[in-house]
This record gives structure tokens, C-alpha cells and sequence, in this order.
């Protein structure tokens, strides 16, 4: 049985000036979990938030923490980021040599593991921790900003991932320009869990925007 589709808002399209507020209102709105993308300056050309945050917004939620670390080295974080709250921590395949070894890191701590891939990534890598994974997230635009566009060539790769996952439970997430229009094609290639910012965010309607990228992901 194919699993329901999810709809992870970013906050990093939240105000962060309120961001406990925010994080209760898209709750409240429906979403299915929380995405917190976790950025360093140097894997990617933007800083976000940290630990700390993760901790001071696991209170305003009991809907899981999905925390996309875009950081390295990503192994000496892990445990942190665990015991800051988060139930999924995924990490980049580009950010370290060892990623069975992260893999395993984040596995010990109790945590749901997942990878990511930036767009010029091969999934071919996966092959061999598959039996590590929960999750796998395919980047649809080039990670570090917020807003950018969907890459269309990544629908491809959707359907690759999910044809390498065959039966085995693992989600397979997408990230970066997801929007009610492309929803659609993203859950035909084999998406299951959806990640929107700006769409989600967008006029402060979170219940109507989530709504709207459910009801398109969804549609028949």
C-alpha cells in the first residue's frame, strides 16, 4: 500500500521573530510535520538556526521535527540536534565521506535517518545504506536559499529514488519550489512527503495553502 502524502512546511519561510507562534500555527493548520532546514555558511551559502532553536520550538509542537541538516562536517552535530528534539535528522551525501557512519549516528541516537541529495547528486550512491534509511530527500533546487524554483529534471530522479526503495518503508521527500501546480507531478513520480516554504507561508493562509498543495498532490 502506497503511503498517505505528507506536507512538511519550512520554517524557514517563517517569521523568526515569532517563531514559536508560527510553528503552533501551521499545527494548527494541518500540517503532517515540521521541516527545519539547518544551514552552515560553508555547505551551503546561508546560516539558519541551530540546536538551540530545535529545542525552543519542540514545545510549540507534538507533530515530528523532519531537521534537513545542510551542514559539514555534519558528524560531530548529530547528537545535538537529537537531543534538541528532533524525531528525523537527514543529512547530505555530499557532506562527508562516511555517510553510513552518519547514517549510523543518527540511528543510535533513536532518531528516524535519512539522506539527502543536491541536484547533481546520483542516487546510485544509495544503493548500499538503504537498510540505514527512513527517508530519503531529493533536492529540487539547489539548497541554501529559500523561494527558488522547482527543477523539472528532478522528476526523473523522483522516479528513480522510488524505483530503488521498491517495497522497502522508506519515504521518499521532496524539497525546493514545491507548489500547488507541481504537487501534482512530484506525487506521480513517487513522492510521498512534500517540503513547501514559500507556498505554504505565502498571505499568512496556512490552512488554505496547505489545503491547496494536498488537495493537488492528491488529485486523481
Amino acid at each position: 500500500m502506497a503511503n498517505p502524502i505528507l506536507i512538511a512546511p519550512s520554517i524557514l519561510s517563517a517569521d523568526f521573530a515569532k517563531l514559536g507562534e508560527e510553528v503552533r500555527a501551521i499545527d494548527k493548520a494541518g500540517c503532517d510535520w515540521v521541516h527545519v532546514d539547518v544551514m552552515d555558511g560553508h555547505f551551503v551559502p546561508n546560516i539558519s538556526i541551530g540546536p538551540g532553536v530545535v529545542e525552543a520550538i519542540r514545545p510549540h509542537t507534538r507533530k515530528p521535527l523532519d531537521v534537513h541538516l545542510m551542514i559539514a562536517p555534519v558528524d560531530p552535530y548529530i547528537e545535538a540536534f537529537a537531543k534538541a528534539g528532533s524525531d528525523s535528522i537527514t543529512v547530505h551525501a555530499e557532506a562527508g565521506p562516511h555517510l553510513d557512519r552518519s547514517l549510523q549516528l543518527i540511528r543510535a541516537a533513536g532518531k528516524r535517518a535519512g539522506v539527502s541529495l543536491t541536484p547533481q547528486t546520483t542516487e546510485t550512491g544509495l544503493a548500499y545504506v538503504l537498510d540505514r534509511l527512513d527517508l530519503i530527500l531529493v533536492m529540487s533546487v539547489n539548497p541554501g536559499f529559500g523561494g527558488q524554483k522547482f527543477i523539472p529534471a528532478m522528476l526523473e530522479k523522483i522516479a528513480r529514488v522510488r524505483a530503488m526503495i521498491g517495497t522497502r518503508s522508506i519515504h521518499l521527500e521532496v524539497d525546493g519550489g514545491i507548489t500547488a501546480d507541481n504537487a501534482r507531478d512530484c506525487t506521480r513520480a513517487g513522492a510521498d512527503v512534500l517540503v513547501a516554504g514559500s507556498a505554504v507561508f505565502k498571505g499568512g493562509k496556512y490552512a488554505e495553502n496547505i489545503a491547496a498543495i494536498r488537495a493537488a498532490a492528491t488529485k486523481t
